[in-house]
């Protein structure tokens, strides 16, 4: 069903990724900027994300000995230093998520270079560590995010729904591997509904949930693949989704052969498979298409 499985450690049947995307209020401010003081009930929403879930989750993760790689914004890094804390005090990896959640695909080239600078030099103030990967806000990639991660040095981008293994993206500067994200797997998808964020959907009970997150995994495990969270403190740390999480984490660890890593640790070892010559991933070359495919105005 996978045709090009990579070889895992210790002959894991797969990879597995738990990432949480901690984007506290910056959404509201960067969507709504001097109106965002006028919705409290947004702000307090977001708000449980720093103050209870991120500190809940970081918990829960280190109980069962499983990494988190957690995307956040520079903007939350310097506003909640004790949230970022408790990331860090169990090892966790911390990527890189804009600034203040902007649109990359909204920005100039100049202002996106600006702001992954930025963010850089946040994420390496806080932690002493540059950042090795990145998640595009909302998934907003624009034409050129690709080659300003390359030119800043990144190691890998976790924003696609391109494979179900790791991919390189080559823009012919030099290359970046691609650990791609299930199209399923976003919390998103199955618990928000809020009139504050303009997101109305019907609301999944956990259990509901659960059933999507482990068919995507069991499938991903049978085949070799890599399985990657894209979760939100704000809507999984709550108390009955991470419920849910801990008896996903749970089948995931009875089920058996597993390897629980950072998306750090995936992009080093799939790096080290490439250098080898051990495996091979496919290579996307940048961009996708030189041209458009079809001229005109939709």
């Amino acid at each position: 069903m996978i045709r090009n499985p990579p070889p895992w450690p210790n002959g894991a049947r797969c990879a597995v990724a738990f990432s949480f995307d901690v984007d506290a209020d910056s959404v509201v401010h960067a969507t709504h900027r001097a109106g965002a003081i006028d919705m409290p009930h947004a702000l307090a929403h977001m708000r449980y994300d720093p103050f209870v879930a991120t500190p809940r989750l970081a918990e829960l993760f280190a109980a069962h000995n499983v990494p988190l790689t957690c995307f956040v914004p520079g903007w939350v890094m310097e506003t909640y230093p004790a949230a970022i804390e408790a990331i860090l005090r169990h090892g966790n990896e911390i990527g890189h998520h804009g600034h203040f959640h902007e649109w990359p695909n909204q920005q100039s080239v100049e202002a996106e270079r600006e702001t992954l600078q930025r963010g850089i030099e946040i994420i390496e103030r806080t932690t002493g560590c540059r950042p090795r990967g990145y998640r595009a806000p909302y998934y907003g990639l624009s034409p050129k995010t690709f080659d300003l991660l390359i030119e800043a040095g990144l190691a890998y981008d976790s924003s696609l729904f391109a494979d179900d293994v790791p991919i390189v993206l080559d823009n012919g500067k030099g290359r970046l591997l691609e650990l791609s994200v299930p199209a399923s797997v976003d919390d998103y998808n199955q618990y928000v509904s809020s009139r504050a964020f303009d997101y109305l959907m019907k609301i999944s009970s956990p259990r509901q949930a659960l059933e999507v997150y482990k068919a995507e995994f069991d499938a991903l495990w049978e085949f070799g693949g890599l399985w990657v969270s894209v979760w939100h403190p704000a809507v999984s740390g709550r108390p009955a989704q991470a419920l849910a999480i801990r008896d996903l984490v749970r089948h995931m660890q009875a089920k058996g052969d597993v390897w629980f890593a950072t998306l750090s640790e995936i992009a080093d070892h799939i790096g080290g498979l490439i250098e080898t010559g051990a495996w091979q991933p496919r290579t996307e070359h940048l961009p996708f298409y030189a041209a458009p495919v079809l001229g005109g105005r939709p």
